[in-house]
């Protein structure tokens, strides 16, 4: 069943590259307060990187001023690509947090996986937006299609 306006962020581990390497991430960390949480298919594609990342890249700051204070990023990649690809668009400078479901759980328990072999994507995550607060799904914009409109940094922000 996909996440829902009222659902709860489902439980689960992400991960983050450290100083010692990956660090796992429990979900529950992104029940505390009000967190911008998108999802996207995958780093270093072309709709992410020139598109999706950017609109919050541009918006972390406004994001900031009503109240958000996290702004997350889900890619099903391990957490060596998720570094490197938040590093290459400026989300670390930004103040956005790049993790990786590197095993697609967390990905599947939000009913967002999907394949399109053509491309190579296999389980990887539909691209979407939401507004949680205190774990609680407030906002959820799940795009139709290939685009990147309804879950953007400045349609998520105009929910805020």
């Amino acid at each position: 069943m996909t996440i829902t306006v009222g659902d709860r962020l489902p439980q689960g581990t992400l991960l983050r590259l450290g100083a010692n390497g990956p660090e796992a991430v429990d979900t529950a960390d992104l029940a505390r307060g009000r967190v911008a949480l998108f999802g996207l298919p995958g780093a270093f594609t072309g709709t992410c990187t020139n598109a999706h990342m950017p609109s919050f890249v541009r918006t972390a700051d406004a994001f900031r001023d009503k109240g958000v204070g996290r702004i997350v990023c889900l890619t099903v990649n391990d957490p060596f690509v998720a570094d490197a690809w938040a590093k290459s668009t400026g989300a670390d400078a930004a103040g956005i947090e790049v993790l990786a479901d590197a095993d697609g759980s967390v990905t599947r328990a939000l009913g967002l996986d999907f394949d399109a072999p053509a491309v190579g994507f296999h389980g990887r995550c539909q691209r979407f937006a939401a507004l949680l607060d205190d774990g609680v799904a407030d906002v959820i914009q799940i795009e139709e299609g290939r685009g990147c409109t309804v879950s953007g940094g400045e349609a998520l922000l105009e929910k805020a």
